[in-house]
């Protein structure tokens, strides 16, 4: 039904399927996973009860900022992702998108984003500079360092600290083991999705931590959600949360040792299909939150 809506949108303007598949709003796995964390710091910083306006700004924005990083991830691959089995087809590749017209969808993005912000406070509007410059910057990174995932960690966390400085005015110190465990948790996962495209990476080369970690891939991805899970137990401690967010724990540490069995032989497909199970563990983390607030 979500992507009937999207296509109808055709209707619309004869090409505005070529910028969803641009902004990649026809694969929402991006949303559920720069989503997620956001809601668990929404909920902690309204202590269960997140203002409304809040959670409307959050949502949208992530679904906006989403998209914009898209864009600029392929306006600064337009020239390698036609040597990649996985983005050969992408609008700017194909040609179906120019340069500059994906520019201004960007800004136009980015534009909608800010106005949103404009609806929070001035700590909040400060603090989003910050993740319009990781947003910005990683798609480069991967040409010159092999931990380009830890920019991308920094930027999908970012949200984090702003959705508490929108509902309190600050970010108290323990928000940011929150943004330490998402931070981590995507490295993880974002090493399945760089695994996928390791072989064309190397011959390309593109710089990821899947190259960097070799054949110790999958145990460093394994610490990195254990180190993850260590920091949201002792984050949740500091602000109180209990057995319902320690069930959610329990069935995201699930969820990564399926993915960990999932992809023992590396293959390819299986490697994405465990990027995409992320999406599970922050929803149960999320829910954990809500009902631990809920049903106290």
């Amino acid at each position: 039904m979500y992507l009937a809506l999207l296509r109808s949108l055709n209707r619309v303007h004869p090409r505005a399927w070529d910028f969803i598949q641009l902004s990649r709003m026809d694969k929402p796995i991006g949303i559920y996973l720069l989503l997620w964390p956001t809601l668990w710091a929404l909920w902690i910083a309204g202590q269960g009860s997140p203002s409304a306006s809040n959670v409307v700004v959050f949502v949208v924005g992530v679904i906006l900022m989403r998209a914009a990083g898209c864009v600029i991830n392929d306006f600064a691959d337009r020239k390698v992702d036609g040597h990649v089995r996985r983005t050969e087809q992408r609008p700017l590749v194909s040609g179906k998108v120019r340069g500059r017209e994906a520019m201004v969808f960007f800004a136009v993005l980015l534009s909608l984003s800010f106005a949103l912000v404009l609806c929070t406070n001035a700590a909040t509007v400060w603090l989003s500079v910050g993740g319009l410059v990781l947003a910005a910057s990683y798609p480069f990174m991967k040409r010159y360092t092999y931990y380009p995932q830890v920019v991308l960690g920094a930027a999908f966390s970012w949200g984090m600290p702003m959705a508490f400085t929108a509902e309190t005015g600050h970010v108290p110190a323990a928000a940011w083991g929150l943004y330490l465990a998402n931070l981590l948790w995507t490295v993880g996962y974002d090493t399945y999705y760089a695994m996928t495209d390791r072989e064309d990476d190397l011959r390309i080369g593109v710089k990821s931590t899947a190259i960097l970690f070799g054949d110790s891939d999958r145990l460093i991805i394994g610490i990195l959600q254990g180190l993850a899970i260590v920091c949201l137990l002792l984050t949740g401690d500091r602000f109180g949360l209990g057995g319902w967010f320690h069930a959610g724990l329990v069935v995201a540490v699930g969820c990564f040792v399926w993915e960990a069995w999932h992809t023992r032989k590396r293959e390819r497909m299986a490697c994405f299909e465990a990027f995409l199970h992320n999406h599970w563990a922050g929803l149960a983390i999320f829910v954990g939150i809500v009902l631990d607030y809920a049903l106290r």
